[in-house]
């Protein structure tokens, strides 16, 4: 493994650089500059030190993105202790689970978060911080309810003479294979693996992000935060290269509907953009798609000598929707629309389609637009190398395997589900199944682990879902499928029970609304059930008897 430089220090150096920079803005709201953040990392570390946070120690982050959010983060980082960022839109009994399991000692709650989570649920916990405002929602110990009572008082009497930049120092890692963090892949305990994270990836995916974009984005520019930060194409892409960068970063705050995201680009101006798939597809139905719907623009399309002049002023107006200054938009996350990605080239759009997985903290490949080649994911990025186990990886799909810098150090707590993952030769088992071209260009043909992606870029298990459907009366066994934006079951009853019963076709529609409603109880709003189809005929299934999902999409 290649010698990996101090990924702490140079949160450090980008702090003392950028100085008098902007960093952190929550839109339409208050803004930080690089200073502010050092200062506020500073406080927060005078509380963990109070609250008996040791260099180790865990420390959970639940709420919406924030500048707050971000500095919460960089100082759990700086101060030696392990974060653990958890979606906030996870069911309170899945947050207790996570905190639990990860044994942290603090907890950072969003206001929302803050008013359904249960202390008493987390016993392990020394306190509970509201992001807003740093304030104490639950403290167990009285230094730390000093701390936080005199925390100006104590800043003060560690700094007398102002906080300066030659104050700025923080702990440094002892290996790039010291764990950084752990990202937890769902909230439910039987479907939860917490994914290790060592400092060696959050530098890999900085540094592969410094090669590629690094002479495209400036100093100063400005980013739009959209997709979670507790989601590692999030924090990578949208937040972390970006403060190491020196940018300034704007969090939406709000849910982000395609309204408030098609405003903010407008207003920020971002110079490059990072989006899931559903994101894009959204802004080119509603604001391109109408407008090459009327004569006159279809009769133009199809003239060679006047479609390409129409095509540069639609690429013009479709960079406008998105705020004109960025150099690329990277789409990654899910498989993005045939028909969307095929318009985008067409009109020769700057966007490209990248590849990864939370156990690459993401990165796995990539392709400047220049070089993008339409369906592919890209090609393996710095520090990683791709294969694919296939006898023929040109013609016959395979499990897309990757190794190197990137890949995480396991499962917390989960050995076996370890060695199942990473193999003996240090190989990644993506679950994904591709091909490669000659140049090494991959091309994603099946997801063999079934993930579906929520509409924020929420990973969506579509077993969980149908582990507690199951469990529902008169559920044989079901499969959950994604439909544009929605969620859709698809349940076998059990029918000898219904004939027992001697129930109708109106009665079986009514128990399994029942059950609907039951389960979307159980989960979060970015994972509900939106309808129930009934089949009355057993799924197909596999010599294993696995549902052959793919017959159901």
């Amino acid at each position: 493994m290649e010698q990996i430089p101090s990924f702490n220090q140079i949160i450090e150096k980008s702090i003392i650089d950028n100085w008098d920079y902007n960093a952190l803005t929550d839109y339409k709201g208050a803004t930080l500059q690089f200073h502010d953040v050092a200062r506020k990392i500073e406080k927060l570390h005078i509380m963990f030190e109070n609250g008996g946070v040791k260099q180790g120690d865990k420390i959970a982050l639940c709420g919406r993105n924030c500048a707050n959010w971000a500095v919460a983060f960089l100082a759990t980082l700086t101060y030696g202790a392990i974060a653990v960022p958890v979606l906030h839109e996870f069911t309170p009994e899945q947050i207790h689970n996570i905190v639990n399991h990860s044994e942290a000692k603090f907890l950072f709650v969003g206001d929302v978060v803050a008013t359904q989570i249960d202390g008493t649920k987390m016993p392990g916990l020394e306190g509970i911080i509201n992001i807003p405002d740093y304030s104490l929602a639950l403290s167990r110990t009285d230094k730390l309810t000093y701390a936080r009572e005199h925390l100006n008082e104590m800043f003060g009497k560690k700094y007398p003479k102002y906080f300066r930049k030659q104050h700025v120092s923080y702990y440094r890692e002892k290996s790039g294979d010291e764990l950084a963090l752990i990202n937890y892949t769902s909230g439910t305990t039987g479907f939860s693996k917490g994914v290790m994270i060592p400092y060696r990836a959050l530098w890999g995916n900085y540094d592969f992000a410094e090669h590629v974009l690094g002479k495209n984005v400036k100093r100063g520019d400005s980013v739009i935060s959209i997709l979670p930060m507790a989601h590692m194409y999030g924090m990578a892409f949208e937040f972390i290269f970006e403060f190491l960068h020196g940018c300034h970063i704007y969090y939406l705050t709000r849910i982000p509907s395609p309204a408030i995201i098609a405003q903010a680009f407008t207003d920020v101006k971002p110079s490059i953009i990072i989006a899931v798939p559903l994101i894009i597809e959204k802004i080119i139905r509603k604001k391109v798609f109408p407008k090459l719907q009327n004569n006159k623009v279809r009769l133009l399309w199809n003239i060679p000598m006047l479609n390409k002049k129409l095509q540069q002023r639609i690429c013009e107006q479709v960079r406008k929707a998105f705020g004109d200054q960025f150099y690329e938009i990277i789409i990654g996350g899910a498989a993005f629309n045939h028909e969307v990605e095929s318009f985008l080239k067409c009109i020769n759009f700057p966007f490209t389609v990248g590849y990864g997985a939370t156990e690459c903290a993401p990165i796995i490949c990539y392709s400047d637009y220049h070089d993008f080649v339409p369906g592919s994911c890209g090609r393996a990025v710095i520090h990683m190398e791709v294969k694919i186990d296939s006898h023929d990886p040109e013609n016959v799909p395979g499990e897309i395997l990757a190794r190197g810098t990137n890949v995480m150090l396991g499962y917390y707590k989960n050995p076996e589900a370890t060695a199942q993952t990473i193999d003996a030769d240090g190989w990644y088992h993506t679950g994904d199944l591709g091909t490669m071209d000659a140049q090494g260009n991959v091309f994603i043909r099946g997801r063999s682990k079934n993930m579906l992606l929520g509409p924020s870029g929420q990973n969506i298990y579509p077993e969980e879902i149908e582990d507690k459907l199951n469990s529902m009366q008169l559920v044989t066994e079901s499969v959950v499928v994604q439909r544009d934006t929605k969620l859709v079951a698809l349940v076998h009853p059990d029918m000898d029970a219904l004939i027992d019963l001697g129930m109708h076709e109106d009665d079986i529609k009514n128990i399994m609304e029942q059950n609907r409603v039951q389960v979307n109880e159980q989960l979060p709003a970015y994972c509900k059930i939106s309808e129930i189809e009934i089949h009355k005929q057993e799924f197909e299934k596999t010599p294993k008897k696995s549902i052959k999902r793919y017959l159901y999409k």
